[in-house]
């Protein structure tokens, strides 16, 4: 499977999908979350959390809203909102999204920085954590995973473990 990185927004990459490192209760108050939900609209959190809860290590797909994608995966990395994440939840909520993206036949799909926000996951450890579930998983769909933050250092991170730096 293609990965891409990419520094930027989530809302402006070329992707089928997109996915929001949420909550368990789908509440989109945080970090990407707030991006998403200022840009494609309010109807995506309300039918995340009309969803929940949403456990780690799995995740729901919605409506984008007015953005242009085909959908947005809400892929829990904690289960309350500014609760803490970790490496394994950030693993989880990677294999989820891929999963799911994968499940509803989509090719392509970005991924930002994953638990590094609220969830105060150090972004070299979430970095590896990703791109090795990536690695490892075996789509039957998907094509490629653009993995896209607007945080330099996220993108640095993920370079730096594809040894593209």
């Amino acid at each position: 499977m293609d990965i891409k990185v990419v520094k930027g927004s989530i809302t402006e990459v070329d992707a089928d999908v997109i996915v929001n490192p949420a909550n368990s209760r789908g509440l989109m108050g945080g970090g990407v979350a707030v991006v998403i939900k200022r840009l494609g609209g309010e109807e995506i959190e309300r039918e995340a959390v009309e969803k929940a809860p949403i456990p780690v290590g799995s995740a729901v797909l919605t409506t984008a809203g007015k953005l242009k994608f085909k959908g947005v995966i809400h892929a829990p990395t904690m289960e309350e909102p500014a609760m803490p994440s970790s490496e394994e939840k950030v693993r989880k909520a990677t294999r989820a999204a891929l999963e799911l993206a994968d499940k509803e036949c989509f090719k392509i799909v970005a991924i930002p920085g994953m638990g590094t926000g609220v969830g105060g996951v150090p972004k070299e450890v979430a970095a590896r954590a990703m791109v090795e579930e990536i690695r490892k998983f075996e789509p039957k769909c998907l094509e490629k995973v653009i993995l896209v933050d607007i945080d330099e250092e996220m993108v640095e991170a993920w370079e730096k473990v594809l040894g593209l730096r």
